[in-house]
């Protein structure tokens, strides 16, 4: 698991920073670690960041004395660490509005934790749903490609792409994934590869530049991709590489499906070219660790995320179902 409350206040997180070398428990009990933990990645994924997000504001409102000011200011603080990922602000938006109902600053802690898990709690039966309809998509144990992770180191349940692989692992089938590395922070060979290896799920790891000839081999069955923000018109920001990924399967004739929960969904966005992106520091780019892999004085272009347009996705998967993209915003009517 990888989050959890501490008692009687913090937050045991995972360091995800360090896998798979180490599996380090963070303890949090500040808002201000939980939003460095945030903007450092040591918790990622865009559900998995909103609970995170959600359980920093608990922990503002257990200060002493408690009061809706030092509420206001960690959501402010939290909702700076990452700007892409839609699902930040719907947790954050959702905490205000439950202490904005609050007129006791007394019951602030009971009701904001309360509030939190129940993020958390949704999000895991969202996982489930978004399992359920994907793995419906995917022939009986098929190959299938994934970018970056998005299983269950990344939301709040059994995650939002790999759901469909673990829903058909628990009907006792046999699936395999084939898992593109992920530059430049490989959360698909660190983490993907780890938690399906954990899971017994058959994985593979392939650089980013293979997908295309990976795909020409004829034997990955779909793209499974999640989502950290969906915009009104279906374009879709994931993870860098998606995009890449998504033009190669459209090449070979290979379905590309993102699967994501409703939160992901952004109605105010009209369309990809709307969705901020963010960059990250070029020493990511650069070197891996604190080893510069190139020379010195040379930059780097660091997107953490890319677009795909709508026209590349065959279909959403959402917790309400399955969706041609440019129907996404009916999962939330």
């Amino acid at each position: 698991m990888p989050i959890d409350w501490l008692q009687p206040v913090g937050i045991r997180l995972l360091d995800q920073t360090l896998l798979p070398d180490r599996e380090v428990y963070l303890e949090l009990r500040t808002v201000e670690s939980v939003a460095e933990a945030i903007r450092a990645l040591r918790v990622r994924g865009a559900p998995l960041i909103g609970i995170a997000a959600a359980m920093g504001v608990a922990l503002a409102a257990a200060a002493e004395p408690a009061a809706h000011e030092r509420v206001k200011g960690a959501i402010a603080l939290l909702g700076a660490t990452r700007p892409t990922a839609v699902n930040l602000h719907w947790a954050l938006h959702r905490m205000e509005r439950r202490a904005d109902a609050v007129t006791n600053p007394g019951d602030l802690p009971g009701a904001l934790r309360a509030e939190a898990q129940a993020i958390w709690d949704e999000d895991r039966a969202m996982c489930e749903r978004i399992g359920r309809y994907g793995a419906a998509l995917i022939p009986a144990d098929a190959t299938v490609m994934t970018v970056c992770n998005a299983g269950a180191l990344a939301t709040g349940g059994m995650g939002t792409a790999l759901a469909p692989v673990y829903t058909l692992l628990e009907a006792g089938r046999a699936p395999k994934v084939v898992a593109t590395e992920t530059r430049p922070l490989l959360q698909g060979s660190r983490l993907t590869a780890w938690e399906l290896s954990r899971a017994g799920v058959a994985c593979t790891v392939i650089t980013d530049g293979m997908v295309a000839s990976r795909l020409r081999l004829g034997d990955v069955a779909c793209v499974l991709a999640g989502a950290d923000r969906i915009a009104a018109n279906g374009d879709v920001a994931n993870k860098i590489g998606t995009y890449t990924l998504a033009l190669a399967a459209r090449a070979h004739g290979v379905p590309v499906y993102v699967l994501a929960p409703t939160s992901t969904i952004d109605p105010a966005t009209p369309d990809g070219a709307a969705i901020p992106i963010e960059e990250r520091a070029p020493q990511e780019v650069t070197g891996w660790r604190g080893v510069r892999a190139a020379p010195d004085g040379v930059g780097a272009w660091n997107p953490a995320f890319d677009v795909t347009p709508a026209e590349l996705i065959t279909a959403i998967v959402t917790d309400r179902g399955v969706l041609a993209p440019r129907d996404v915003t009916r999962a939330i009517d």
